[in-house]
């Protein structure tokens, strides 16, 4: 029933057939079963285990390696090798591409494992028995399933409150109704349309349901889950006559999930959860596809890149020694072309940085486990650098920038008349549900007498506060200005207690949750309750203590000043009358609070009454006394501010997107303190049905400056992030609801919060464990390091892929001999593009790293001046090995000492004489040399990659000790293939004498020189108009990404 807040109650029983004495018939129960089916939500289906690894394979240097890993198996087939030597360089490949895989899908699947673990470890408090036993109809409560049959085989007498798990699977609903006249208790997963259910104080709605008759004086609910709304919100029975009414505008509707905080009524199930929260959306839902990361998009435009040059200097390769097919060494044309073709595809492998893959989710992964101490989980590994890009944060106010916990802020009271100030302000510290905090006045002085205050805050008042060891807070049941209230009467602490404040905190935090109300309310007997309503804007509560019966009232100011005829003052406990000048001083005082502070207010009062009375009637509400009045509010997160000015600083724009109304969340912002550069909010601030009244144009501009958006429902938010990323901004969003679900799939990182709902939680790609925007921003800024550190691994890897790929083909093109064996060149690349590559991504996060603006969403990861210092330091490190290869057979002692021209012409020593036997060409210790000064070389190059531009001198090799570590162990294993006699065999390696590992540091070493020139030249304005020049010559030479599609 879609119309049903726009339908009378008795026009929705009509439409049901039901009679609201007797509830449904068994038959209609059947029936409307069959027609609406169960009050599930349909379970997210999980991703099968080998679409998982699959999607680890999804890219193209990943593919790249696999062909090459496919044609070194075909090439060794075709020549008939035998051994496992021609199988182990492809071999090897598969596996490091198996362990990429492995990291991907055991990180993904850990976090999914502690979103698990999370949800499971979250309790929430509510009233497990009914009060009135007599009632035909029960309280509604959540519970988890294993705790259902304890609840049913127990009475509804007692009193209790029960602490139970909330986990990410269907929560029972113990639900007590009429079917066919006869009174049913049943789980909530077994309501059908029509049937009508009871609800109170602690109850999360089942599904959505039309009030149909009120039980007390109001009914609030907060709805802050579905609206954002900070405050609860009052329930009535009139139907709603709004046009394209929104969801604040239903106030007879109950929606599914939120949680009665005041009150008591019955209502009528109209819509089950599949049919209201799912059909809604999963059209758009399946239809919002996942946009590829930054970081993707760029790799793969990268690898594509790379794929072109490999393939262009392989073909160049070959082609170049197409003269040399014919050599009577390789025995025949054919084989010489499949020869020359396996160097082609050593050339691949090392042009291929096949640890990269590897790296990246390495990276990654350790940025998740750093994030996760920060209060994030990440569900997606490539989210954690798409926040380092993030130039536009949207976020919910409410539990985001602000704690989400009501708390009393200020308190006026009257002194005395024998002060100058008739009237005097307090300042109550805290902004938790935690009774911690001291009040002081202006001058600092601390613990005033206000125990009539905390009297009355304790007594009238129907929430709860509890401590849950499990979450390690304290929590309340009810509404959020009535556990302020019990809050702030544990602030006040007790009689006595004043001359040992720190006695309290001796209690356990069970103990202290409510301690000091529980004493008032051991002192008092309740005797009769007055609630209140939209009408009777005040609350009234009878108490009887030694034969005095007395009524506390609470209530809007103006309806509480106006009933008092008498002040308590302060100091002395006295009464004075409530004359016109103190009133005008009280409502000056009051207006204040509400307009120039944004506080929500409420004033206190007391009656004493006639001795024996037992009821209370509307009458009784005058002539009261009144106490003072209070001024709360939901207080920002004291981090926010710094965090938000971090943003600012880092070129990040935050918008504030809330269901408040405008004047509320403006006031917030303010309190706030990170937006006073604006001044005041016009231009800046947006309802969306302004928003939505603007023309194109100026709506284009309104985004350009929009800094907050209010009254604000689920579907402004997609609309948002559409339009933001239109201008190519690259978007969070915040989210928490069921309805956040289109809008946190279409954001490039959808961020749900810890305390939301699962089905939030499944469509984001990271959770606030804390709800906490400080925690945002401590992600961004590690997606910003990782983007950093990726980019320097990268660097490490493509320089030394390059260095390798230097003296191959200059190898090739000098005619000398092969330098390095396939074997040999897996190693290098095995210890080289693992251990120190890897350790790269523990780089220190730079102290500036949110001080730099976010990078432009076409910037590609390397730039053409980037890719010039490649070439420069991977030419480098390939002629040093070249030359380590050369110097050994002419000039080493220990080597032949040959002509370079008989070097030259090696592959004609057997078809002509020569001074020296042609087996010097097999010996293994020039490529022994080679090897060490190619590892040696890159071990250097490592060092030179702990920051972008910044010196060793500043940033020196310690500071990564996770680098300097894995060099050192790259060394040992290096040694160790070196000098143990199977392992130097099976590598073709021989061990070097100290001559030799001299003149290996010598070529090796520059390699530090060399860079530490160009970063020099990259800090200062020539080598920046260096760069600017060479791009302007020649565009990067890496393709960019494109611009968001939309």
């Amino acid at each position: 029933m879609e119309d049903a807040y726009a339908r009378s109650a008795s026009e929705v029983l009509d439409f049901f057939g039901l009679d609201p004495g007797k509830g449904l018939t068994n038959s209609q129960v059947v029936n409307n079963a069959r027609i609406h089916g169960r009050n599930v939500l349909p379970a997210e289906k999980s991703t099968p285990f080998w679409k998982l690894v699959l999607k680890q394979f999804d890219d193209l240097l990943v593919k790249i390696l696999i062909a090459a890993a496919l044609i070194s198996f075909f090439l060794a087939l075709v020549n008939g090798e035998t051994g496992l030597t021609p199988f182990l360089e492809p071999s090897v490949i598969l596996m490091i591409l198996a362990a990429n895989a492995a990291v991907g899908v055991i990180t993904e699947t850990n976090a999914e494992k502690a979103l698990e673990s999370e949800d499971t470890a979250g309790a929430t408090c509510v009233p497990s028995r009914c009060s009135d036993c007599s009632m035909k109809w029960s309280l509604t409560m959540f519970y988890e399933t294993k705790c259902v049959l304890n609840i049913l085989s127990e009475t509804l007498s007692n009193e209790k409150c029960t602490v139970v798990p909330q986990t990410l699977v269907t929560l029972f609903i113990i639900v007590k109704l009429l079917i066919a006249g006869c009174l049913s208790i049943l789980p909530a997963t077994d309501l059908v349309p029509g049937d009508i259910v009871e609800v109170c104080v602690g109850c999360k709605i089942p599904a959505d349901m039309r009030m149909i008759e009120m039980l007390s004086s109001q009914l609030r609910v907060d709805q802050a889950i579905l609206t954002g709304e900070s405050c609860s919100v009052e329930k009535d029975l009139e139907s709603t006559l709004a046009t394209n009414a929104v969801y604040q505008d239903k106030t007879n509707i109950l929606f599914s999930g939120t949680v009665v905080v005041a009150g008591r009524a019955r209502a009528g199930v109209v819509e089950l959860v599949p049919i209201l929260l799912w059909a809604a959306f999963v059209t758009i839902f399946l239809r919002t596809e996942d946009e590829a990361t930054p970081l993707k998009k760029e790799l793969d435009e990268f690898g594509t890149f790379l794929a072109k040059v490999i393939a262009g200097i392989c073909v160049l390769v070959w082609v170049v020694n197409i003269g040399n097919f014919s050599d009577p060494a390789h025995g025949g044309i054919l084989r010489g072309a499949i020869h020359y073709f396996k160097i082609a595809v050593a050339l691949a492998v090392a042009a291929i940085p096949e640890g990269l893959p590897a790296v990246v989710t390495t990276c990654l992964a350790l940025g998740t486990k750093r994030m996760a101490r920060l209060n994030a989980i990440v569900r997606s590994l490539p989210s954690v650098e798409t926040l380092g890009c993030t130039t536009v944060i949207c976020s919910d106010k409410t539990g985001t920038l602000t704690t989400n916990m009501m708390s009393v802020s200020k308190i006026c009271v009257v002194r005395s008349l024998c002060h100058g100030s008739m009237t005097v302000e307090y300042t109550v510290s805290g902004t938790t549900y935690a009774p911690e905090g001291i009040i002081f006045d202006s001058s600092g002085t601390q613990l005033p007498c206000l125990l009539h205050i905390a009297m009355c805050s304790a007594l009238c008042n129907e929430s709860v506060l509890q401590y849950n060891p499990d979450k390690g807070n304290y929590e309340k049941i009810g509404e959020s200005t009535e556990v302020a209230l019990r809050v702030l009467a544990e602030k006040v602490g007790l009689p006595g207690y004043d001359s040992m404040p720190s006695a309290l905190h001796l209690l356990s935090k069970r103990e202290r949750a409510s301690y000091c109300n529980c004493y008032w309310e051991s002192q008092f007997k309740k005797v009769s309750l007055l609630d209140i309503s939209r009408d009777h804007k005040m609350m009234s509560v009878l108490c009887s203590r030694k034969q005095l019966e007395i009524m506390f009232s609470k209530g809007a100011p103006e309806s509480i000043i106006s009933r008092c005829t008498n002040i308590l003052c302060n100091d002395d406990g006295s009464t004075i009358p409530l004359t016109a000048t103190i009133r005008a001083e009280l409502e000056s005082r009051f207006h204040s609070f509400a307009q120039k502070e944004a506080l929500r207010c409420l004033a206190l009062a007391l009656k004493k009454m006639p001795k024996g009375q037992q009821v209370l009637s509307f009458e009784d509400e005058k002539d009261l006394t009144f106490i003072g009045l209070v001024g709360m509010l939901d207080p920002p997160r004291e981090e926010v501010k710094d965090a938000m000015l971090s943003c600012m600083t880092a070129g990040i724009r935050v918008i504030v997107v809330t269901g408040d109304n405008k004047s509320t969340a403006e006031s917030v912002c303010h309190n706030i303190g990170a937006f006073d550069q604006l001044g005041d909010f016009a231009g800046h601030s947006y309802t969306a049905s302004e928003f939505e009244e603007l023309p194109p144009l100026q709506q284009a501009l309104a985004l350009q400056r929009m800094a907050l958006f209010t009254r604000v429902e689920p579907f402004h938010k997609r609309m948002l992030v559409e339009a933001l990323q239109h201008q190519n901004e690259v978007v969070a969003m915040t989210g928490d609801g069921v309805n956040d679900v289109p809008a946190l799939k279409k954001a490039d990182i959808g961020i749900a919060m810890g305390s939301g709902t699962a089905v939030a939680k499944s469509a984001s790609d990271m959770v606030l464990v804390d709800d906490n925007f400080a925690s945002i921003v401590a992600a961004v800024a590690e997606g910003r390091a990782i983007y950093n550190n990726t980019k320097q691994f990268i660097r490490y890897m493509i320089s030394s892929n390059i260095g390798e790929v230097a003296c191959i083909f200059v190898a090739a093109v000098l005619g000398i001999p092969d330098k390095l064996a396939p074997v040999q060149l897996l190693w290098v690349n095995l210890v080289t593009d693992g251990l120190p590559a890897t350790a790269i991504g523990f780089n220190r996060q730079d102290a500036d790293v949110m001080k730099s603006k976010p990078r432009k969403v076409g910037e590609a990861v390397v730039t053409g001046w980037l890719f010039f210092r490649y070439l420069v330091i991977g030419v480098y490190v390939g002629l040093a090995t070249v030359v380590g290869f050369i110097w050994w057979f002419i000039y080493s002692n220990s080597g032949p000492k040959l002509p370079y021209t008989e070097l030259m012409n090696f592959d004609t020593c057997s078809t002509r004489e020569t001074m020296y036997p042609c087996s010097i060409y097999d010996d293994r210790h020039p490529s022994t040399v080679a090897m060490i000064v190619l590892v040696v070389v890159e071990m250097f190059n490592a060092l030179n990659n702990l920051s972008e531009n910044q010196s060793l001198l500043v940033v020196p090799p310690w500071s990564n000790l996770w680098l300097v570590g894995s060099v050192v162990l790259t060394m040992l294993l290096h040694m160790l293939i070196l000098y143990v006699k199977p392992l130097s065999i099976l590598f073709s390696v021989t061990p070097l004498s100290w001559a030799d590992w001299i003149v290996v540091l010598y070529l090796s070493f520059p390699v530090i020189i060399i860079d530490e020139m160009l970063k020099f030249f990259s800090r200062n304005s020539c080598g920046a108009g260096v760069r600017f020049n060479f791009r302007f010559r020649r565009p990067d030479l890496l393709p960019k990404r494109e611009l968001h599609d939309k």
